[in-house]
């Protein structure tokens, strides 16, 4: 898919998308080769592929909260991108989520992990030089979800 400003999935066409219908959706090489909107965007379609999303991780100096170098130490080697906000994270990896869930943890912050029906305008923009291969990240979701 493409995403417009505002993060809102499209088509390559420019019309609206959705992350729950299908025939909205397009494959890498022709959303990379169309100019709609402003950006790609993923959709996670429960095929094992899951998004762990950190709103706010990133520290005005550029530095990880503490809670958040955490979980990107516990995700291992796998694509981590800086989110669109340039606070975030998105650390993709496989595991078996079958519904999205907002994780609100001590210390006032909050983890969403998505596995299925959610749409990710994607950045390119690796954190740290994360690799372009994904992780196994079961053991990390089962703990962050526990």
């Amino acid at each position: 898919m493409r995403h417009s400003s505002t993060k809102v999935p499209l088509t390559t066409a420019g019309k609206a998308a959705s992350s729950t219908a299908p025939r909205t959706w397009t494959s890498y090489e022709d959303a990379r080769s169309s100019s709609a909107g402003v950006g790609l965007g993923f959709v996670l379609n429960g095929d094992g592929i899951v998004c762990i999303d950190l709103d706010h991780a990133i520290a005005p100096d550029g530095s990880l909260k503490p809670w958040a170098e955490d979980i990107v130490t516990a995700a291992g080697a796998t694509y981590t991108e800086v989110s669109a906000s340039g606070e975030g994270l998105h650390v993709f990896g496989y595991a078996d989520v079958r519904q999205g869930r907002r994780i609100r943890r001590e210390g006032g912050y909050a983890v969403e992990v998505y596995g299925t029906g959610r749409f990710i305008a994607m950045t390119n923009r690796p954190f740290r030089g994360a690799p372009s291969v994904l992780a196994d990240t079961s053991s990390l979701v089962r703990r962050l979800t526990a």
